[in-house]
C-alpha cells in the first residue's frame, strides 16, 4: 500500500484565509486523501478548498463550535471516504506540513504498536513578526520521548481514537491533552519525535491577542479539571497548571494584601514574582527574549485566572458555551 493509503489528513479551520491555501498547498501529495472541515467561516475558506479538491465538512451552524467537534467529524469523514486509512494526521489550517514529516511518523507508528499518537516540532512561520509569536514558538519546543499530550496537530492511530471515543464535542479548548488523557489511562502511548512537523502561523501581534489566548487555556484547564474531578479519574489530567494559576494569582496576592493589615512585612511576600521571573529567565531556552518570556508566564497566570472564572460563571448560569477567539483574521 502506499502512504496516501494508509494516511488521511483532518484539516480545521474558521476564517483562515491565505494561511488555509499555504496549509492545503503543503497537503498536495495526499490531499485525495484529506478532509477539510470548516466551523462557521465567513471569509473564502469553504470555497478555497473546494478549488483545490479538498472534501469538505460543513460544521452545523446550530451547535457550538469546537475544536473537538471539528476534529470529530473530519475523522468520521475520512473513515468513510478512505476505509483502508490506518492513521490518521490532525491539523489545524493555519499550519503548514512539512515535506518528510508523514514519512517519518508513519515508520515509527508501524514500528511501535504500543503508541497512539505521535508529533513533532511546531515552529512558528513568522517568529520575527512579533515578540508573541517568539514565545508561541518556545512553548512548542518540548521534550522528544514520552509525552503526556500532543497539541492539535499530530499523527494517531485510528484504533486507539476509534477505542476512546475519539475528541470531547464538549470541550471548547484542550480538548488534546484531555484525549491523550485517556488515551494513556487505555494503556496506550503518546509520543514526541525529534522531527519537524509543521509551520503554524500564530499571527499574535498585540497583547490583547496572546491575553485571550492564556485566557483560553485557563479556561480548558478549569474544565478539564472539574470533568476529571473524581479521585478514579485522577490519572487522566495532569491538575498542577490549576494549582500554579491559584497560587501566583489568587492565594500570593491575597495573603499578602490581608496579611499587610497585620504587618507590612508581608507584603515583601510579593518578591516571589521578581524571583520566579527570574528564575524562569535563567533557566529559559531563548536568550533575546528570555525576560519578556519570564515576565509573560507570570502574567499568564491572572489571564488563566480570568478563564477559569469564566468556566465557573458558564458553569453555575448554565449559559452555552462560546469559543474563545484570539486571532485576527
Amino acid at each position: 500500500m502506499e502512504l496516501r493509503d494508509q494516511i488521511a489528513i483532518v484539516v480545521i479551520g474558521r476564517n483562515e484565509g491565505q494561511r488555509l491555501f499555504a496549509c492545503l498547498t503543503s497537503l498536495r501529495d495526499l490531499r485525495a486523501s484529506t478532509v477539510y472541515v470548516d466551523s462557521g467561516s465567513t471569509d473564502r475558506s469553504v470555497a478555497t478548498a473546494e478549488q483545490l479538491g479538498v472534501s469538505v465538512v460543513n460544521l452545523d451552524t446550530t451547535n457550538t463550535f469546537s475544536p473537538g467537534r471539528a476534529r470529530n467529524e473530519g475523522f468520521d469523514a475520512v473513515r468513510r471516504l478512505h476505509p483502508t486509512a490506518q492513521f490518521v494526521q490532525f491539523i489545524d489550517g493555519d499550519c503548514v506540513l512539512v515535506e518528510d514529516w508523514l514519512r517519518s511518523a508513519f515508520n515509527f507508528l508501524s514500528y511501535r504498536g504500543d503508541i497512539a499518537v505521535v508529533c513533532g516540532r511546531r515552529r512558528e512561520r513568522n517568529p520575527k513578526a512579533s515578540l508573541y509569536n517568539r514565545i508561541c514558538d518556545i512553548e512548542w519546543n518540548t521534550p522528544v520521548g514520552e509525552a503526556a499530550a500532543c497539541g492539535g496537530d499530530a499523527l494517531m492511530r485510528v484504533s486507539a481514537f476509534e477505542e476512546v471515543g475519539g475528541f470531547s464535542d464538549s470541550l471548547v479548548a484542550g480538548e488534546e491533552p484531555e484525549l491523550c488523557g485517556r488515551l494513556r489511562q487505555h494503556g496506550w502511548k503518546v509520543w514526541r519525535l525529534p522531527y519537524e512537523m509543521t509551520q503554524h502561523d500564530a499571527s499574535i501581534y498585540h497583547f490583547r491577542q496572546w491575553w485571550r489566548r492564556a485566557v483560553r487555556s485557563g479556561y480548558a484547564e478549569a474544565e478539564i479539571s472539574w470533568r476529571y474531578k473524581s479521585a478514579e479519574n485522577e490519572a487522566v489530567v495532569e491538575k498542577t497548571q490549576v494549582a500554579r494559576i491559584l497560587w501566583w494569582a489568587v492565594v500570593l496576592p491575597a495573603g499578602a494584601i490581608f496579611g499587610s493589615l497585620l504587618s507590612p512585612l508581608v507584603l515583601l511576600s510579593l518578591l516571589a514574582y521578581p524571583i520566579q521571573i527570574g528564575k524562569i529567565a535563567l533557566r529559559g531556552p531563548a536568550k533575546s527574549d528570555r525576560w519578556a518570556y519570564a515576565s509573560l508566564m507570570i502574567i499568564a497566570k491572572f489571564a488563566g485566572l480570568c478563564g477559569m472564572l469564566r468556566f465557573i460563571k458558564e458553569a453555575v448560569s448554565g449559559s452555552p458555551k462560546r469559543l474563545i477567539e484570539y486571532k485576527n483574521t
